[in-house]
């Protein structure tokens, strides 16, 4: 399903359902991997349109877009999301082009359910960074170019 939200909308609603339990810095965090794939020119995300709409609705990379997970509605989606004010201010941070400095240029993260968090992003396309809230944060490694 493609609602007719502006970027700007599909970027509030994904920090949300994203990462709206990890703290404002969190969700900066995601809105910056989102922010550094529209912006990557080399890569899977380097031939993408380069919008927050090519990024966010690219198969099988945020759950939060997905309806159905393994054939169950999947409830917390972005089109059930209410973003606040908050919500839209580290959206609008992020277009705007800021960026936590400590993140690098990260292009994923994921959340691994344990304390630790695996020194390579599956395929050793990506390199470990930081852990921030849940969630452990990827450079891309010389591997990622060949995506």
């Amino acid at each position: 399903m493609l609602l007719a939200f502006s970027n700007l909308e599909i970027l509030a609603r994904t920090i949300q359902c994203e990462a709206g339990g990890e703290g404002e810095i969190g969700m900066k965090a995601v809105a910056c991997v989102i922010m550094n794939r529209v912006q990557v020119t080399y890569g899977e995300y380097g031939r993408l349109e380069n919008t927050i709409r090519a990024v966010v609705y690219q198969e099988r990379q945020f759950t939060c877009v997905m309806e159905s997970i393994n054939g169950v509605y999947n409830m917390q989606n972005i089109y059930n999301m209410r973003p606040t004010q908050l919500h839209y201010d580290i959206a609008n941070w992020a277009i705007a082009g800021n960026r936590l400095t400590n993140l690098g240029f990260a292009l994923w993260y994921f959340n691994p359910f344990s304390p630790e968090c695996p020194e390579f992003f599956p395929s050793n396309v990506g390199h470990f960074v930081i852990r921030i809230g849940d969630h452990c944060f990827y450079n891309p490694t010389a591997a990622y170019a060949n995506t």
